[in-house]
């Protein structure tokens, strides 16, 4: 693959209300094509998320042995330890701002530098917060200089002054803390908080799809995270309180079943759109674990999902209205998460949205593992290239043994 090319680590955690998940992926560096870094998945793992409630914890020793099986889980596939992750936040204590920074231009020739952007950032980042809450991001959406707007880079232009307007993305202080203090009591170290539908949308998105206009759609257990993309800027993100966990609890009340029973009957038959599912195809319970035979209408099964995927798609639909861009994104909507696993939702997400859509999968990332192609593990895919594109502090694999190698010399010269 690499000849003596560096081979740096970089862990993604996303902790959800029904799993965690970890992706652990490293840059590849070819020497003999010119050092162009590629990122290459090399595993992942999943554990049953415990003391995890649409986001924030509820307990925090269950999501530190929710954390601890999972990590555990992604070392023995990897091979090697790892000592820090770039986590993932979501959550219906997320909320977004608008803000805007304006400053002067520092040098005597007025030409704007990478400073002057930094120090526009920082005067966006500078308003009111509420109470008991801090800034996670500040994302530009465009910038301007001596009164000319929409400009995207204005690093090299010549200007007095320099204007951003930016959208700040804030998390509950509290939330925030536990969540952290349950991953460093896991033994893992945090490179930085993400946003999880931020880097979701880094691995599922093209820069033509962001362009364009494109919405994306991590359908979750508890929660739906969203992110709105037009002329390659963030547009608007809202997490909705509601997600496949809601289907399941709605088939266990039709069926008068388990949860558990529910969960296998919506993975194995469900199907959220109704229309082509056959009125004489039945389902056994008992081949999925009832105590007795109850034959079920598979209709019947589609018509409880697709209601409550009709909601979803609804409360979808007005946040778009909010920002004036329901049925008018050429490039349609993406839906990533566990939750978009149903069949038949794009069909119906076509329908009730008024606009193409389509599955997100990772994009241009070379794979080892088939859980690339799982939609539940994009969230934690996106976390790996956001750290990748970050260029986060990371380990390497033939530093690690360098280090070793070191270590047994300096026992071998301390023997007698």
């Amino acid at each position: 693959m690499a000849k003596a090319g560096k081979r740096k680590l970089i862990a993604g955690l996303d902790i959800g209300s029904s799993a965690v998940r970890m992706a652990v992926g490293q840059i590849m560096v070819r020497d003999e094509e010119g050092g162009e870094p590629e990122l290459q998945i090399l595993g992942a793992a999943e554990a049953p998320s415990e003391g995890v409630n649409k986001g924030a914890i509820s307990s925090i020793e269950d999501v530190v042995s929710a954390i601890s099986a999972c990590y555990e889980k992604t070392e023995r596939i990897v091979g090697v330890p790892i000592d820090s992750v770039w986590l993932g936040v979501s959550g219906l204590h997320i909320i977004a701002q608008s803000s805007k920074g304006v400053v002067a231009v520092s040098k005597a020739d007025n030409e704007i530098g990478e400073e002057d952007v930094t120090r526009s950032l920082e005067a966006a980042r500078a308003i009111s917060t509420p109470l008991n809450y801090e800034v996670l991001h500040v994302l530009p959406k465009v910038f301007g200089v001596d009164g000319q707007t929409g400009i995207k880079d204005p690093v090299g232009m010549t200007g007095v002054r320099l204007e951003v307007d930016a959208q700040i993305i804030l998390g509950a202080s509290a939330q925030i803390k536990n969540l952290t203090k349950a991953v460093y009591r896991s033994g893992l170290e945090i490179e930085d908080l993400v946003l999880s539908i931020l880097a979701t949308a880094e691995a599922a998105l093209t820069p033509r799809q962001k362009d364009l206009g494109v919405l994306v759609v991590d359908l979750g257990g508890c929660t739906t995270s969203l992110a709105v993309f037009e002329e390659g800027d963030i547009v608007h993100t809202a997490i909705l309180p509601i997600g496949s966990e809601h289907i399941t609890n709605d088939i266990a009340i039709g069926l008068r079943t388990s949860i558990d029973i529910a969960e296998r009957v919506k993975i194995q038959y469900g199907d959220c759109w109704s229309e082509p599912v056959s009125k004489r195809d039945e389902i056994d319970l008992s081949e999925l674990g009832a105590s007795e035979h109850e034959l079920v209408k598979r209709k019947y099964l589609s018509e409880i999902i697709e209601a409550r995927a009709e909601e979803i798609l609804f409360k979808i639909d007005q946040e778009l209205r909010k920002v004036q861009r329901n049925g008018l994104l050429p490039a349609g909507v993406v839906f990533t998460g566990a939750g978009a696993k149903l069949p038949g939702l794009v069909d119906l997400a076509k329908k009730n949205l008024r606009l193409p859509a389509t599955l997100g999968y990772p994009l241009n990332i070379a794979s080892v593992t088939d859980k690339i192609n799982d939609l539940g593990f994009v969230g934690a895919v996106g976390l790996v290239k956001w750290g990748a594109m970050m260029g986060g502090r990371t380990h390497t694999v033939q530093d690690r043994w360098q280090f070793i190698g070191i270590v047994k010399s300096w026992i071998n010269k301390l023997l007698p």
